[in-house]
C-alpha cells in the first residue's frame, strides 16, 4: 500500500508553475532541510513550484527526522529490512511525483529531482527507472545503489550533475567518480563538480552549479 508523503511547497502561486524542483532530503532530515534553498533559487528560476516531502519513515537514529530506508551500518537494521524499506519507498515516491505534476500541470520534462545525501540515492534509482525522462537530476554527496544492475533497469535517461565536497566523511569522495562511470556507461549524459574544502553538506559553489544546470534544463537561460 503506497504511503502519502507529508510535503511543503514553495514558489510561485499555485496553478502557474510552468517548472517543478523537488527537494529529496537526506538521512535524519526533512523537507524543510532542503526547502530553504528555494529561496536563493527562485529568483533564478521563474515560473518554478518547489516541492519538499518529508521521507516515510521516521528516522531509527533521530525520531525528529525521517528516512527513505534503514542504513544497517549505522542504525544495526537488517540488509533484508533496508532493501524491502527502500522498494516501498520508491513505490511510495513515484506515487508522489505522479501527484505533483498532476497538481501542477506539468510533464516530466518540466521536473527535476534535487537529492541531498539518501535524498541522491533515491532519486538517481528512481529516475533512470521512470518511461518517461524527467529535465534532469542533481545529487549531491550522495552514492548510486546497485550499480550493477543500472544498465539493464534503465528505462529514461536524464542528464545528471553529481557534486560532492573532497572532505566528505560521512558519504566518500569516491561515490561521485563510482556514480559517474556507471551512468556513463549505461548511456547517461553525466556532469561532476567538486565542491573544495566541503564536507557532507551544499557549498556555494555547488549550489551556483546546480543553479546553471536547472535553469539550461529548463530552457530558462533563453
Amino acid at each position: 500500500m503506497t504511503r502519502i508523503l507529508d510535503s511543503k511547497r514553495r514558489g510561485v502561486a499555485p496553478g502557474t508553475a510552468k517548472s517543478v524542483v523537488v527537494f529529496l532530503h537526506g538521512y535524519g532530515a526533512d523537507g524543510a532541510d532542503l526547502l530553504g534553498l528555494a529561496d536563493p533559487l527562485a529568483e533564478h528560476m521563474p515560473g518554478t513550484a518547489f516541492h519538499a516531502p518529508d521521507a516515510p519513515e521516521v528516522c531509527a537514529t533521530n525520531p525528529m527526522g525521517f528516512q527513505w530506508f534503514p542504513i544497517p551500518w549505522i542504525d544495526g537494521s537488517s540488509e533484508e529490512a533496508a532493501e524491502q524499506s527502500m522498494a516501498q519507498s520508491v513505490e511510495d515516491l513515484n506515487a508522489y511525483l505522479d501527484a505533483v505534476m498532476a497538481e501542477e500541470g506539468v510533464g516530466p520534462d518540466r521536473v527535476i529531482l534535487l537529492g541531498f545525501s539518501q535524498g541522491t540515492m533515491m532519486s538517481l534509482h528512481v529516475a533512470p527507472r521512470r518511461a518517461e525522462s524527467f529535465a534532469g537530476v542533481v545529487g549531491f554527496s550522495g552514492r548510486l545503489l546497485q550499480p550493477e544492475e543500472l544498465a539493464d533497469a534503465t528505462v529514461s535517461r536524464p542528464p545528471v550533475l553529481l557534486l560532492h565536497g573532497d572532505q566528505d566523511d560521512l558519504v566518500p569522495p569516491q561515490s561521485l567518480p563510482e556514480a559517474g562511470n556507471a551512468l556513463t556507461e549505461a548511456g547517461f549524459t553525466v556532469y561532476a563538480h567538486v565542491m573544495k574544502g566541503t564536507g557532507h553538506g551544499i557549498a556555494p559553489d555547488g549550489l551556483s552549479v546546480a543553479l546553471a544546470f536547472m535553469r539550461e534544463r529548463l530552457g530558462l537561460e533563453r
